[in-house]
């Protein structure tokens, strides 16, 4: 453990961190900050978004690919991860999440957009990720093959780990519950979903997701609104402490960057190379319309949900207590702050909320492991072994060992897909100018055909 924690810290200090900050910067500048000029036709076109019909086989919509990604996004990350980035690097990691999602967005908006380019039809939907734009875009199979190793080890495996190991915590917490039976529930629960592959995990998600995300935010502004002589003084300790200002260690404001932009990019996957398998599975009329939605759930998760659970933990002013960290320290903000309903009510809302990451992270596994193989013997080894071994494990694990582990594999996966995303950007800026060009023109849902790019039309298997 001691060897995989020094190899964490060395990934995120020296490459990570200034990979992601430096792709943010480039892809919000050849985009022309779609990020923050386009939030308007992003809400337009989920509002719009249904579920579409070609040749008489239901495919996966615009919208349910969004919920299956805001799924794996808002989980863990929004409510433990939080909590131990604020444990661990202080409020002012709060400020390089924000910032990592701003940035984050526009990487979001090129990895989804070049998925859709890059799809594949499937049985029951269409299939594609970075395996596939590695594959076809930059026609480097072993690499392509790495990232699918990569992806299905990090989500399906570690991830899941991750997401049952918060569930056991929080249920023990509140109903004094045994790790053992919350998570043999847990596991029965899961592989009852996985076993009906994505349209299952689809119709999952858009119920549960937009449930538990309501829910929380409601409770979050109350608390809010009870404290609103409170927020200039979060807000103000959020910037200092963002740049060191006050701090007494002369190695503070690492940390509080390193934890900020570790814990944002966990929470929210901007650049990580998994939002862009649920992407690809949306019949959409042209490929920036699912790169714009997909751009609308990093803000979502990120300046939404997350900021949700920063400030009630720095309201509450027990991040200061070393004895929390992680789920526990979410849930005794909560307590202080609502009584002893709130720990029920964050064991009920983790529950919700890791269980849908993990039905989402197995997607991602799933459109993996049918990438490196097509034996139907391999998907269900795979199945039994996501949603039953590493969701049993994550129960039993200790929290140090889960998160360690999901580190290093989540360096390792971003690293992968920042090469690729930066080797085919600019096919996603051309898609965008297209698609700008005929919303000027007045049309209401452009349409992208693979003959408006001869160079590599013979590279994608869709948009006829």
């Amino acid at each position: 453990m001691e060897l995989i924690a020094t190899l964490n810290d060395f990934l995120w200090t020296y490459i990570l961190l200034a990979a992601l900050l430096g792709c943010g910067l480039w892809f919000t500048w050849r985009t022309r900050f779609v990020q923050f000029r386009m939030v308007g036709e992003m809400l337009r076109l989920l509002a719009d978004s249904g579920t579409r019909s070609e040749q008489g086989r239901r495919h996966i919509s615009s919208f349910q690919a969004f919920v299956v990604s805001l799924a794996s996004r808002i989980g863990t990350g929004n409510l433990a991860g939080v909590a131990t980035a604020i444990a661990l690097g202080g409020p002012g990691s709060v400020f390089w999440m924000w910032l990592i999602a701003l940035l984050g967005a526009a990487t979001a908006f090129v990895e989804s957009t070049l998925a859709q380019l890059y799809k594949q039809p499937h049985s029951d939907s269409y299939i594609g990720g970075p395996a596939y734009y590695i594959n076809k875009g930059m026609r480097c199979r072993w690499m392509a093959i790495l990232f699918a190793a990569l992806i299905t080890l990090t989500f399906a495996l570690a991830n899941n780990a991750v997401q049952s190991n918060t569930i056991t915590g929080a249920m023990e917490r509140a109903f004094g519950l045994p790790p053992l039976w919350v998570g043999a529930l847990l596991t029965l629960m899961t592989l009852a979903v996985v076993f009906g592959g994505i349209q299952r995990v689809a119709r999952v998600s858009s119920v549960v997701v937009p449930i538990m995300a309501i829910g929380y935010l409601l409770l979050a502004l109350a608390i809010i609104a009870l404290n609103l002589e409170k927020v200039p003084h979060v807000l103000r300790t959020i910037v200092e402490n963002a740049f060191g200002l006050g701090q007494a260690l002369g190695g503070g404001l690492g940390m509080t960057i390193i934890y900020g932009v570790k814990r944002g990019l966990f929470s929210n996957e901007a650049g990580e190379g998994s939002a862009p398998n649920a992407a690809a599975t949306a019949a959409v009329s042209h490929p920036v319309k699912q790169g714009l939605i997909q751009a609308l759930g990093v803000f979502t998760d990120t300046l939404v949900v997350c900021s949700c659970t920063a400030f009630i933990i720095l309201v509450s002013g027990l991040y200061e207590d070393p004895a929390l960290n992680g789920i526990q320290l979410t849930q005794s903000a909560l307590q202080s702050e609502v009584g002893s309903a709130g720990p029920v009510f964050i064991a009920v809302a983790i529950f919700l909320f890791a269980y849908s990451s993990i039905i989402g992270n197995y997607y991602y596994g799933e459109a993996n492991v049918r990438y490196l193989s097509q034996k139907p013997w391999v998907l269900t080894v795979f199945r039994l072994f996501s949603g039953g071994v590493l969701v049993m494990f994550g129960a039993l694990a200790s929290l140090d060992t889960v998160w360690n582990i999901v580190d290093v594999c989540m360096a390792l996966l971003t690293a992968c897909n920042l090469v690729a995303i930066v080797t085919l950007g600019s096919q996603a800026f051309r898609l965008l100018d297209d698609y700008r060009q005929q919303r000027r023109r007045g049309i209401r849902d452009p349409e992208f055909h693979r003959a408006q790019m001869p160079d590599i039309a013979d590279r994608l298997d869709c948009w006829e």
